[in-house]
């Protein structure tokens, strides 16, 4: 993916949660009839030590959770590595799976997740790329600063890619950033 296309991507996610914010009311339902539906879309910045080379990457990325029945819901989200590479090296993760929101405490909602997917591989300059199935296991905690912002203040994963060139990678990172309550 192209540095352009990220930038679009980005673009997009930003676009549409400016125009969540214009549509969201002042009013607040009673929580015996609040919906334990919701949708929250967010941005973050990531660190992740790729099991490749000694560099660590660093990228943006995006992610959709959506809670179905009081915490447990379900997590889709993206990352690209692209900056901070050695000789041309990244990391792009596509990962969807089950989230769970353990329990809310004071504003903050710590959660678990198991994700899976693929994740594409750039081997550097002219030597080639790869795509390779994923799988990861990661929490965090989200700060909620108001009712529809929050801000993903830690959310760490480690993953597994089992069939990566006769043998495995181990990828592991933290990301940090902000989302916007949909409904």
């Amino acid at each position: 993916m192209t540095k352009s296309k990220v930038f679009c991507a980005l673009f997009i996610l930003l676009s549409v949660l400016g125009l969540g914010s214009a549509s969201s009311s002042a009013q607040v339902a009673p929580t015996a009839f609040r919906n334990p539906i919701s949708l929250t879309v967010g941005g973050t910045v990531s660190a992740f030590d790729p099991d490749y080379v000694q560099n660590k990457l660093v990228g943006i990325g995006a992610y959709v959770d959506l809670n179905v029945f009081h915490g447990l819901g379900v997590e889709a989200e993206g990352r690209w590595q692209r900056f901070h590479e050695f000789y041309g090296i990244s990391q792009d993760n596509y990962l969807i799976g089950p989230r769970y929101q353990i329990h809310h405490i004071w504003r903050l909602s710590p959660y678990v997740k198991a994700v899976g997917g693929f994740s594409n591989m750039n081997f550097g300059e002219g030597i080639g790329t790869g795509r390779f199935t994923t799988y990861a296991v990661g929490g965090g905690v989200d700060l909620h600063v108001t009712r529809r912002w929050s801000v993903r203040a830690f959310d760490a994963e480690y993953q597994y890619w089992p069939d990566f060139l006769g043998g495995s990678l181990r990828p592991y990172g933290a990301s940090a950033g902000v989302s916007y309550r949909v409904f």
